[in-house]
């Protein structure tokens, strides 16, 4: 039933040309944390809600053969925003601040081959999100206990990575290869797909020349040659939706993004950021075969770890919308999850002329 439903409509998984993930992280003035991310699936609508975890919940993972893995009792409260299923996480945040979200990366990725004798310890990749953010409350927490786990796919082809931020600022990414897991430090403060973290860092010095601005006038022989408009220091900037050229993108967006002076403002140019990742449903499909969705860029959020509150929108509803942590008694709420979007539809503001 799980593979079904992951063949069918998951996010990160599924065929290849059909995801695309794009994150990128920014720091207020005030010192506020921000992680934003775009979450895409091009066949059709993914099913998406937000779901809270109290603390003290008893959870357990899936395994390629049913609900009969590791199970584990949430030491911290979470709220996450979910893809498929509300057990899958995509991108979270607990009550210590911890945050963290999966990203597609196929080919790349392998996790260790999945033994039903060792259930008691087999935590599914779709759920590492939750495990992650239930049990820990930094980054080094999560490097020790990652080796108390045997982490495996629940569908062939649905291969995933992470990236786990702290408050401070501190942002790492993990890949499991070969069943090994790696971490990175990730001072770049960007994550899209495949190839792998290293590479993508490695591929940022073919765009050595690139620089915001203007680029200047050059003689060429007896010719001089002007830029024909603003913005030419960047050009020759990959615009396609490829992971590679979203990481460069993202990499420089991010870079030359002025700093905002407080966490809501910094929430606010995430946004604005990603906008430039929606990726147009049209350009995934062959002509004339695109589902009837608005985009291929199911929803977007914002994660502000300092004062602990979760943005999103969705592409069926641009108004962004927000869940206080501070605002729930952990101890007391009950495990709920809801949709995204109570309706799929656009608010519209009327505007009322002045006769």
């Amino acid at each position: 039933m799980i593979t079904n439903l992951l063949l069918g409509a998951a996010a990160c998984g599924g065929t290849f040309q059909a995801i695309a993930c794009t994150g990128i992280a920014l720091t207020a003035a005030d010192g506020a944390y921000v992680q934003a991310r775009t979450i895409e699936w091009a066949p059709g609508p993914l099913p998406s809600e937000y779901v809270i975890i109290p603390r003290g919940e008893r959870l357990r993972s899936f395994t390629p053969t049913g609900a009969n893995g590791l199970r584990f009792m949430a030491k911290y409260g979470v709220v996450g925003l979910t893809v498929v299923m509300w057990d899958f996480i995509a991108e979270g945040i607990n009550e210590a601040g911890l945050s963290a979200g999966l990203f597609f990366f196929p080919r790349y990725g392998g996790y260790e081959p999945y033994e039903p004798d060792q259930n008691d310890r087999t935590l599914a990749d779709l759920q590492v999100t939750a495990w992650i953010l239930s049990q820990c409350a930094t980054i080094d927490e999560v490097k020790a206990a990652i080796g108390s786990v045997r982490i495996v796919g629940l569908e062939r082809t649905s291969v995933v990575h992470w990236r786990i931020g702290e408050p401070s600022g501190r942002q790492v990414v993990l890949e499991i290869v070969d069943g090994v897991p790696h971490f990175y430090e990730n001072e770049a403060g960007v994550l899209t797909n495949a190839p792998g973290f290293e590479w993508q860092l490695t591929n940022l010095n073919n765009y050595v020349n690139l620089r915001p601005g203007d680029a200047l006038a050059q003689k060429l022989g007896g010719a001089t040659l002007l830029p024909f408009g603003g913005n030419s220091g960047f050009l020759g900037i990959p615009g396609d939706a490829t992971p590679p050229s979203r990481f460069v993108r993202a990499a420089f967006y991010r870079a030359t993004a002025p700093q905002r002076a407080t966490a809501f403002d910094t929430v606010q140019q995430c946004f604005h950021l990603l906008n430039n990742f929606d990726v147009p449903v049209g350009i995934e499909h062959p002509e004339g075969e695109a589902p009837d969705i608005p985009s291929a860029t199911q929803w977007t959020s914002a994660i502000d770890l300092t004062n602990r509150k979760v943005y999103y929108k969705t592409a069926y509803n641009n108004t962004i919308r927000c869940i206080d942590l501070a605002e729930i008694d952990f101890a007391k709420v009950k495990y709920q999850f809801r949709p995204l979007d109570k309706e799929r539809i656009q608010p519209v503001e009327k505007i009322v002329v002045v006769q």
